[in-house]
């Protein structure tokens, strides 16, 4: 059984930071693509940064050079720090596993930047 746990979400006022933290158990997390997607209210979930088994990162155009994903194999943990956050980037924060053995959420953490 693969369960994603975040944490880390919260209210900030625009221009500061959060860090969201997912921690997964079950044995898919050396192998498996991590992602963070968000989801804001009345719109699409839409990815916001991934990391491969290797360290490999890709990001967002709204979120490049702000947002940091990186990962711990040790601690099978995955996190997304978050800079220079802006009202824009409030929604629902989600934790995603892709890997041959399937694709698995988190519960989510709702992120809400005020201006």
């Amino acid at each position: 059984q693969v369960q994603l746990v975040e944490s880390g979400g919260g209210l900030v006022q625009a221009g500061g930071s959060l860090r969201l933290s997912c921690s997964a158990s079950g044995s898919i997390f050396r192998f498996a693509v991590m992602s963070w997607y968000r989801q804001a209210p009345g719109e699409q979930r839409e990815l916001v940064a991934t990391i491969n088994p290797t360290g490999i990162t890709n990001y967002s155009g709204s979120v490049k050079g702000r947002f940091t994903i990186s990962r711990d194999s040790a601690k099978n943990t995955v996190s997304l720090q978050m800079n220079s956050l802006k009202p824009e980037d409030t929604a629902v924060y989600f934790c995603n596993a892709g890997s041959l053995r399937g694709v698995y959420w988190g519960q989510g953490t709702q992120v809400t930047v005020s201006s």
